[in-house]
């Protein structure tokens, strides 16, 4: 198969929560190639422990890339013990400059459970508004869900569950199984 003829991968929702002194990240297990689905219990939120502080990450897009990112942002952490902000930033700063990491297709959300981050390729560390933030293919779908349910008494857990269960309805790339993982500040 050519690289045109290729579908391409598809699938991931990935939503984080940030209300009540704690950050939810939760991420569906979809993995699509074209209109087939490949595997629908995948692992794209993962806690990382560098230096012994907890980071949360959720990703989306190729599964290789984004582990190529974990990588260096761990070590980036590793060199800068506690700030996040600062290991993001600089983690962007590589992957916007960086010929091998300019081809990397994937974004991240990132927490320390006090800070809530989008980082992409195009150099942006996003601090997102409303303290919601969403990527993937369903990410559209369960930002705005989540968003619509901040203001009641749910808490965030429960918002991403359920913003996720939306998305997974609406989005034909993103399923029900869910991999959720809680940091408090």
């Amino acid at each position: 198969m050519s690289a045109s003829d290729f579908p391409g991968w598809h699938g991931t929702t990935i939503v984080g929560i940030r209300k009540g002194g704690k950050v939810v990240v939760a991420g569906d297990g979809q993995v699509s190639l074209g209109n087939t689905v490949i595997k629908g219990s995948a692992r794209k939120v993962r806690r990382l422990s560098p230096g012994g502080s907890d980071v949360v990450c959720g990703f989306a897009g190729s599964t290789a890339d984004a582990f190529s990112l974990l990588e260096r942002l761990e070590a980036k952490l590793e060199a800068t013990p506690g700030q996040l902000q600062r290991a993001c930033v600089e983690l962007a700063k590589d992957w916007r400059t960086d010929k091998y990491l300019q081809k990397l297709e994937a974004m991240l959300i990132v927490t320390d459970g006090r800070d809530l981050y989008v980082i992409t390729g195009a150099g942006d560390v996003l601090e997102p508004e409303h303290d919601v933030a969403a990527i993937g293919s369903g990410g559209n779908y369960a930002l705005a869900a989540a968003r619509a349910m901040m203001d009641g008494d749910r808490d965030a857990e429960d918002i991403a569950r359920t913003a996720m269960a939306i998305a997974s309805d609406i989005c034909v790339f993103t399923n029900g199984n869910l991999t959720v993982e809680t940091i408090e500040a």
